[in-house]
């Protein structure tokens, strides 16, 4: 009788354990199905169970900011017959296709297969390759509006340079009440550092260490793109930019076609721009740097972290050279240990996309780990 009550207890131990254990393991399932949809790789069958069929809807909704109201276009992701779904806000990075980038769909649509409700609102800035104050107001209304909507604080996702803004709003006392938590991916610490990088190809790492890699043009060009009146005189201005935005956009027809427009002086200039090589070029570049850098401050979380009280998960690229990973190093360096819930730089990751040169099997145990911890933080915050 009394090994009978015994293996009873024991039984009972383990079913209690099983059952305060399954939303941490379920999570962990969850998170290898996102990975493997967004990666276009099969889903296995235990995590594929978990899954969901989704919906979407296309809207607009008003915010105010210092330009007025305005609309801003987003996308909602529904995860069927999940009423009480966790919520969700994931903000692109800087693309001219928005929120219709197809990683960006691919990687939402995925989140909210695994049973949480996403918003992706697209910032018109951010969209056209200008990483503005008026993103952090547009980041932080967007949050705000939709805490408002679901009755209580939502989480956060910001990519790219759409992270380290999302910081930037959560420490802003007006929208700080609106987020549950951050995950900044690939994303600045310092946008200053970040410019001075492209020109360099070294940023300093919190420890002293200093870490090298060639950036990609894309950096340079953008900072040229964003204060093309830096670089060319004022009747210039419309054409070459012009041209700087189709190569932007990877526009090949459409450059060739602003490249037809230009006068002899105006292609000289297009053509040096694009080539961020040039020694005159880079004296432009590195004179641009140095004018705007009083800009930097508004657009980076550096020297904000200290005080911000909110859950915030780290994720970077280990070879990103549009945003170096010493920038997440830099982060978690400046973070309360309470309030950095997981940092992780993974050769898995480039700068937003799962081609990381044969990461191994540790590797993308930890990514998937990391993503597990994201999909319970927002189940958890559903269900306070």
């Amino acid at each position: 009788m009394r090994r009978k009550l015994l293996f009873a207890i024991l039984a009972a131990g383990i079913a209690l354990l099983c059952l305060a254990a399954w939303p941490f393991a379920s999570a962990h399932l969850q998170a290898v199905a996102v990975l493997r949809t967004v990666a276009g790789q099969p889903v296995p069958w235990v995590a594929r169970e978990l899954t969901v069929p989704v919906t979407t809807e296309d809207f607009s909704f008003p915010i105010v900011t210092a330009n007025g109201q305005e609309q801003v276009r987003a996308r909602v992701y529904i995860p069927q017959n999940r009423p009480h779904a966790p919520v969700m806000v994931i903000f692109h990075g800087v693309h001219h296709l928005g929120i219709d980038e197809p990683r960006l769909v691919g990687f939402a649509a995925a989140m909210a297969g695994c049973g949480i409700r996403v918003l992706t609102p697209e910032l018109p800035g951010i969209k056209d390759y200008h990483v503005s104050q008026d993103s952090v107001a547009a980041i932080g209304e967007s949050v705000r509006w939709f805490a408002a909507q679901t009755g209580r604080p939502v989480g956060v996702m910001g990519l790219s340079f759409s992270g380290g803004l999302a910081l930037v709003a959560a420490s802003e006392p007006q929208y700080h009440p609106a987020f549950k938590f951050v995950v900044a991916v690939g994303s600045q610490d310092s946008m200053l550092r970040v410019a001075e990088y492209y020109l360099t190809g070294r940023v300093a790492r919190p420890d002293g260490s200093v870490e090298s890699l060639p950036p990609h043009e894309y950096g340079p060009l953008v900072l040229e793109y964003e204060h093309v009146n830096d670089f060319v005189s004022a009747q210039d201005l419309a054409p070459v930019r012009a041209v700087l935005r189709a190569h932007l956009y990877e526009d090949r027809a459409g450059e060739a076609a602003a490249t037809r427009l230009l006068n002899d002086a105006q292609r000289r200039e297009a053509r040096d721009l694009m080539d961020t090589k040039l020694p005159a070029t880079r004296s432009a570049i590195a004179a641009s740097i140095a004018r705007h850098a009083g800009d930097s401050p508004g657009l980076s979380p550096e020297g904000r972290l200290r005080a911000l009280d909110t859950p915030v998960y780290l994720l970077h690229g280990e070879g990103d050279n549009i945003i170096p990973s010493a920038e997440t190093l830099w982060m978690a360096s400046e973070l309360q240990p309470d309030d950095l819930k997981a940092m992780l730089v993974s050769p898995v990751l480039s700068h937003l996309d799962l081609n990381g040169p044969k990461p191994g099997a540790m590797d993308q145990w930890r990514l998937i780990h990391f993503f597990a911890l994201m999909i319970h933080e927002a189940e958890r915050s559903a269900s306070r």
